[in-house]
């Protein structure tokens, strides 16, 4: 209760001595707490994780500096964001998937590496890793987005990219179209 004025509802910053008025401020204590949303926001960090590991393991297990701990983390991430961003309003979301296109852009440019060129045709290292991180950062804004089967297809190129076309790519390296 506050005391004012009869009839003015007020703030108590204008309240008169003497006066009481009731109802000035009612405001319900609710937390923004939805167990419902922060079980999905749960269950897609965990999806756009599930979706990186294959390629994460793969390249872990072929000994490449970059493996299952960077790609899942760069899923994870970019997912996060673009959750973060999607009650905000229509053009957040775009803002930050700018952003993302960008810093991972960045994280990938650290990824490829220009070597001395002592062996022919291996000057540059790691364009594939580079474009592989920027696919699962994809994949997570793509988990973020409700658009699963595009994270999936993603994710089943990119493992298919770097799996299946390797001994194609490692024979015309070693026999060069004349």
């Amino acid at each position: 209760m506050f005391y004012c004025e009869k009839g003015n509802r007020g703030p108590p910053l204008f309240a008169a001595p003497g006066r009481i008025v009731e109802g000035w401020y009612n405001a319900p204590m609710a937390l923004p707490f939805n167990w419902n949303t922060e079980l999905q926001d749960g269950l897609k960090l965990l999806g756009a994780f599930c979706l990186a590991l294959p390629v994460g393991w793969y390249r872990e297990r072929e000994e490449h500096s970059i493996g299952v701990r960077t790609f899942p983390l760069v899923a994870m991430a970019s997912c996060g964001y673009v959750m973060l961003a999607s009650p905000l309003d229509m053009a957040a979301p775009s803002r930050i998937i700018q952003g993302l296109v960008a810093g991972i852009g960045f994280i990938g440019g650290g990824a490829i590496l220009k070597s001395d060129g002592s062996k022919p045709g291996t000057l540059v290292h790691g364009t594939a890793t580079a474009a592989s991180i920027w696919t699962f950062g994809v994949v997570g804004a793509c988990v973020a987005q409700n658009h699963f089967v595009l994270a999936v297809v993603l994710s089943a190129l990119n493992l298919f990219t770097l799996r299946i076309l390797l001994p194609v790519k490692q024979k015309l390296d070693v026999d060069p179209p004349k």
